[in-house]
């Protein structure tokens, strides 16, 4: 019994690793921000190793830089925004859209982001 729940364990880590190496490109972006507005826009992601990545977003009339890291099905990003610093969490979903919550260092309160592949 412990060979298959061990080996039921590592087929599912396999298969987290095999769905974070898919995350790259453009992305459809829908948020909410700390007040529950919303934006759109676009981000694209760009792999530089096989943990990391860039990320660039354009939401209206604002654009912002960040690095990110993959982690299983997780997608974490650090990001200026301004003169502001951020962070965002992103949950890898089976169909390759990432859903994420987002906050300002030193500020109150957390948005919402849902990024879908562009194709």
């Amino acid at each position: 019994m412990r060979v298959l729940i061990g080996a039921a364990l590592l087929t599912g880590a396999f298969a987290a690793t095999a769905a974070a190496q898919g995350v790259g490109g453009k992305y459809r972006v829908n948020g909410t921000n700390f007040d529950g507005s919303s934006y759109k826009g676009t981000a694209t992601i760009t792999r530089s190793s096989n943990s990391t990545c860039r990320i660039h977003w354009d939401t209206g009339d604002t654009s912002s830089d960040g690095f990110c890291m993959l982690a299983n099905d997780s997608l974490a990003a650090a990001y200026k925004l301004g003169d502001d610093v951020g962070l965002v969490l992103y949950e890898l979903q089976s169909d390759g859209t990432l859903k994420g919550y987002w906050t300002i260092a030193d500020k109150s309160g957390s948005g919402t982001e849902i990024l879908t592949p562009l194709k």
